[in-house]
């Protein structure tokens, strides 16, 4: 387990982490360190480039996690991805709307000559909002559609390959999480930081 450069722990007499984040009183996309924190513009960069996703929904109190590739709609500032016309991810999706969404790219891994400074490269993006499954027909070709292109973007329909058939349609659950807020993330430094209490890594550790 990497613990990340978490220089800035929390220390007797400072605020706690359930008080922090308590979202009756913070804003759930609040961040700890503001200082890593990406614009607005960057986190919608970042959501719209990444690969795949992470979907977290919930049945009562069991948290489920689903991994996704998926399309920011920019337009309609939602997200999109499928699954299975039966499953957890509907199931849960209908039970209860609110949910986060995840997305990351990661870089290298940091060593460090303290163990609370190992870490890595990355940048990533939260989402919260409400998830809804998509009914009507042509929302869902969008939806479909718009993943099809992000990923295969020199591909069209009804050229290189066969429109969605009304068949296909009706086996597939196509959902759209609606954005209510996000917050973005870089840390992408070039060494972990390391400490003059114990001998420094060689070069071979950086290669």
């Amino acid at each position: 387990m990497f613990l990340g450069g978490v220089a800035g722990h929390y220390n007797a007499g400072q605020i706690m982490p359930s008080q922090f984040y308590d979202p009756q009183h913070r804003p759930i996309n609040l961040q700890r360190r503001p200082h890593l924190a990406l614009d607005d513009a960057a986190t919608r960069e970042l959501i719209t480039r990444a690969r795949i996703g992470h979907v977290a929904t919930v049945w009562d109190d069991q948290p489920f996690i689903n991994v996704s590739n998926f399309w920011y709609d920019a337009e309609r500032h939602e997200i999109n991805f499928h699954s299975n016309l039966a499953g957890r991810v509907r199931a849960n999706s209908e039970r209860a709307p609110k949910v986060c969404f995840e997305a990351s790219e990661f870089g290298r891994l940091l060593p460090s000559n303290v163990a609370l400074e190992f870490s890595l490269q990355y940048e990533s993006a939260l989402v919260f909002g409400s998830i809804r499954v998509l009914d009507d027909a042509a929302e869902k070709r969008r939806a479909l559609y718009g993943m099809i292109a992000k990923y295969f973007p020199a591909m069209s329909p009804g050229q290189e390959y066969r429109p969605i058939t009304d068949e296909e349609l009706a086996q597939t659950s196509v959902y759209a999480i609606s954005i209510e807020s996000w917050s973005g993330k870089r840390n992408w430094v070039e060494r972990a930081v390391q400490s003059d209490d114990w001998p420094r890594l060689g070069d071979k550790w950086f290669k």
